[in-house]
């Protein structure tokens, strides 16, 4: 069954259908592109056709290429990834011309994108090509060019439209930031014509086709004196515009993605020719990012992997459905409120418990407050903020536990505590799957509580729940397949992003991101000038530097999850340098972000203001290498995911390289630890992490791993 199919109905409208079999979502091939090139020609060439609606089946319109697409040009070089990409340009501008002679301009036949749902990459550039967009009154979609955070850019015409559409700063965000708007924003944005009810979307398009006039059809840019939002790049206003956009480019991305550069050079090259060559130049540089490694690596990481994970590529086959329909969590805290935040949102019902119910109300208040200040800037419609707060009963009763199908319990991280509430929870929900939050404590311990049942697991959130798209589910000696499959439907339902990591200390996320916490603070102590440690972590790719990232989390739990780790290993402790810097912090009250004082200072509204000045007196700066501490930062979190890989913490490298750059913000354009390698080499990787072992101990020991690979050619994954 092909992807596209047409039919004309009594009144000359040839409705195109967008229906790709056996998937949820569609998505651009180039045998679809071949299917619906075929369609627009006969339509146009058919003198009872007056017009031509672009729509889809689903109740979304597209969510982009299908990358996999790519994977055969790219095989056979530049040259035919080049050809790919103007076939693409070819159809997109066939239909924006729509049949209108070149000359007048006149005698084209409309074409409207009638959109049902989300509209992102390659399904929103179509529509740009077409001469009326609409969308329908859709909460849940999003229309936007998210390419930017996959390595890539919009190649298909999409860069160069939306650029002339709005004008270079208008289109940056969606551009260079990959912003998805609600269809009221991206109508207000200019990116769409109108947005209509669902139920009169195609009824509209007929409408609008029948009354469309030949200066409907023509493009701004394709009209007679034509002048480019905001200004080419050589006038007054252009020339600020682009200057300021290209410092903004360089800063944010430390010069590590190609794709931001490449798109910034299609937009200015573009706005110095004719609209034709503008494409043309588009296509090149698409090409030049595509053949890149970082775009293989991200494409890889955050598209390829991550989709096999979120539709279930760990979870056990032989499970039914396990989706969750009443939740309980245990704990109003910021992470207890964030997670039945989140569940309610998705439409599952939930029971918010605390030790009191004057406690589990502040918990809802808080949530409720949160909801309010989405609605008041905008973010969030007030049903819907309503519909999430009825879903949430709080209170301190453990009997609404009896009908649950999933408990999570997420109190403070004391082993004792937890072990109080798990066993309460076990007894008032015996049929449920219970599920502790703990980040740092083993999930085997604490499984004691239930009786070491089958049905408990770890489902570990990251702070703020409702922003971060990973959760590692944590499966126990004891687990069973039906605690891990419930725990993925869940996180499905979600919209998040699961790993499967097997039971130990800290996990995998937090295994890899305090080794790199503490080695910016033993850099600290040794001398390494602060600025210094935290401007060459961005440079590595890091969202932040370790210092900010301690001040983050807070100095306090560094120092309980240190006391705690010293006393669970004894001897084999090995971060005392890190203790001699982060305890004395503590007891003077610099405890981080939530006191307004940590390694940086803040001021009233929790803003930072700066490294803290006294930093210099505590820990005199020396001459420091700056690549020695590029090495130091990035191999001590690449060791550690090597060592989770090969004691079986991770079960594959893919889980891994997500679960890096989602988890902790590990340097995306790699496409993770294990990607990092890839690209480096096993050998060059295990040299460098010899070199630092015999300087600054046994923590950077390159693992028997790296010199087995480097010594049969082998890759984590294929070349």
């Amino acid at each position: 069954m092909p992807d596209f199919r047409a039919e004309t109905d009594a009144e000359g409208i040839c409705t195109v259908t967008w229906d790709v079999p056996g998937r949820s979502m569609n998505v651009m091939s180039f045998e679809g592109l071949a299917t619906l090139a075929a369609l627009v020609e006969a339509a146009l060439a058919d003198a009872g056709v007056k017009g031509i609606v672009l729509t889809s089946a689903k109740p979304d319109f597209a969510g982009g290429m299908d990358l996999a697409s790519f994977a055969g040009l790219k095989a056979r070089g530049p040259a035919a990834i080049f050809a790919g990409v103007m076939e693409i340009h070819a159809l997109m501008r066939r239909i924006e011309r729509a049949g209108m002679d070149a000359r007048t301009l006149r005698g084209g036949k409309p074409v409207v994108a009638a959109l049902p749902g989300t509209a992102a990459g390659v399904g929103l550039e179509l529509a740009l090509a077409c001469h009326r967009i609409l969308v329908a009154d859709n909460p849940r979609a999003r229309i936007g060019l998210p390419e930017i955070k996959v390595g890539l850019f919009p190649g298909g015409g999409g860069t160069t439209r939306l650029a002339r559409r709005l004008g270079v700063m208008a289109a940056a965000p969606f551009l260079l930031e990959g912003r998805m708007a609600t269809p009221a924003e991206a109508k207000a944005a200019g990116i769409v014509d109108e947005v209509v009810p669902a139920a009169t979307l195609l009824a509209r398009a007929r409408e609008w086709i029948l009354a469309a006039k030949d200066a409907d059809l023509v493009k701004p840019w394709d009209a007679k004196g034509w002048r480019m939002p905001g200004g080419a790049p050589y006038s007054p206003e252009g020339y600020m515009t682009f200057v300021g956009a290209s410092a903004m480019v360089n800063g944010r991305t430390q010069g590590l993605y190609p794709a931001a550069r490449a798109l910034l050079s299609a937009v200015y090259e573009g706005a110095l020719v004719p609209f034709d060559t503008a494409l043309r130049i588009e296509a090149r540089h698409f090409t030049t990012v595509l053949v890149d490694p970082t775009a293989t690596a991200m494409i890889r990481t955050l598209f390829l992997s991550k989709e096999a994970l979120e539709k279930g590529a760990a979870r056990p086959g032989a499970e039914p459905d396990r989706s969750v329909r009443r939740l309980a969590v245990i704990g109003a805290g910021m992470m207890g409120a964030g997670i039945a935040r989140v569940a309610a949102e998705a439409g599952i019902t939930v029971a918010l418990l605390d030790a009191t119910a004057a406690a589990a109300e502040a918990g809802r208040a808080r949530l409720a407050a949160a909801l309010e200040a989405e609605v008041a800037r905008g973010r969030l419609a007030a049903a819907r903020r309503d519909a999430t707060l009825g879903r949430i009963a709080a209170g301190a009763d453990y009997g609404a536990l009896a009908d649950a199908d999933l408990v999570i319990e997420a109190v403070f991280e004391d082993p004792q505590v937890k072990a109080k509430v798990l066993a309460q929870a076990a007894a008032a929900a015996p049929g449920a799957v219970i599920a502790t939050n703990t980040s740092t404590l083993p999930v085997t311990g604490l499984a004691a509580a239930v009786g070491g049942a089958a049905t408990f697991l770890g489902i570990h959130f990251f702070s703020p729940v409702e922003k971060m798209a990973l959760v590692e589910v944590i499966r126990g000696r004891a687990t069973g397949a039906r605690a891990v499959a419930t725990a993925l439907d869940f996180v499905r339902q979600l919209r998040k992003t699961p790993i499967v990591v097997n039971d130990a200390r800290f996990f995998y996320a937090n295994r890899c991101i305090i080794p790199y916490i503490n080695e910016g603070v033993r850099l600290l102590a040794e001398g390494a000038g602060p600025a210094l440690v935290e401007n060459v972590a961005k440079a590595l790719g890091m969202p932040v530097g370790p210092l900010q990232l301690m001040d983050e989390i807070a100095i306090d739990l560094a120092v309980r999850i240190a006391r705690a780790t010293r006393a669970a290993l004894g001897p084999g402790y090995a971060d005392t340098a890190v203790d001699e810097v982060i305890f004395p912090m503590a007891e003077a009250g610099r405890i981080g972000r939530k006191a307004g004082a940590g390694f940086y200072d803040y001021d009233a509204r929790g803003r930072r203001t700066g490294l803290w000045p006294g930093l210099a007196g505590r820990f005199p700066a020396r001459p420091a290498d700056a690549a020695e501490v590029r090495d130091r930062l990035l191999l001590v979190q690449v060791l550690e995911a090597l060592r989770a890989l090969d004691e079986g913490v991770l079960e594959e490298p893919r889980a891994g390289d997500v679960g890096a750059v989602l988890g902790w913000g590990f340097a995306p354009g790699t496409g993770g630890p294990f990607g990092w390698v890839d690209r480096v080499g096993a050998a060059a990787a295990g040299a460098r992490a010899a070199s630092l072992a015999a300087r600054h101990g046994p923590r950077f020991a390159p693992p028997a791993r790296l010199a087995a690979m480097a010594a049969a050619g082998s890759r984590f994954y294929p070349d």
